[in-house]
């Protein structure tokens, strides 16, 4: 698959087959984060893998009761290391930009998990404390994403998108 395929044919994926992930899989699939761009190569993120049917149930517990999440026969929490960017970019780096680092190292995970065979999905909506007290995560790393990773159960339809059109400015608003 090209670049252009890989992006336009990802879906958010909710239900997984149990077939376990291969770690020379999961590598390429974690390798690839670290490629992201990051402010100041800074490179903020850290990754949580967790295989353990209770701690993926915690987890689950935590993103609101979305237990399909447990499903997933790999989760990965990415957290942002708030005081990697803070350093040398004090609040905006606290703020803003360990946020867009580890989203850009997100969407390559995403991107090459269903390049290699996977479905994953970004998952957002939880409760922090709850994960960081599930995970032992240290004050200062803030997680910022739940993403379970495994072999499709599922083939969503495409969602619609606006046209470009729409969301196009040349020069000004």
């Amino acid at each position: 698959m090209d670049i252009i395929e890989v992006i336009r044919t990802r879906r958010s994926i909710r239900s997984f087959k149990p077939d376990p992930i291969p770690k020379e899989d999961l590598m390429k699939i974690l390798e690839a984060a670290i490629w992201a761009p990051s402010a100041g190569n800074c490179q903020p993120w850290e990754f949580i893998v967790v295989t353990r049917e209770d701690l993926k149930r915690s987890i689950a517990f935590a993103a609101l009761g979305q237990m399909w999440i447990a499903e997933a026969p790999v989760v990965v929490v990415v957290c942002a290391n708030i005081s990697r960017s803070e350093r040398r970019y004090g609040e905006r780096g606290r703020n803003l930009y360990v946020i867009q680092d580890t989203a850009a190292a997100i969407q390559n995970m995403l991107l090459t998990a269903h390049a290699l065979g996977y479905g994953t999905c970004w998952v957002g909506a939880f409760n922090e404390s709850a994960v960081m007290k599930a995970l032992n995560i240290p004050k200062g790393v803030r997680p910022v994403a739940i993403i379970p990773i495994g072999k499709p159960a599922e083939s969503p339809l495409p969602p619609s998108r606006r046209p470009l059109e729409e969301v196009l400015h040349w020069e000004s608003y």
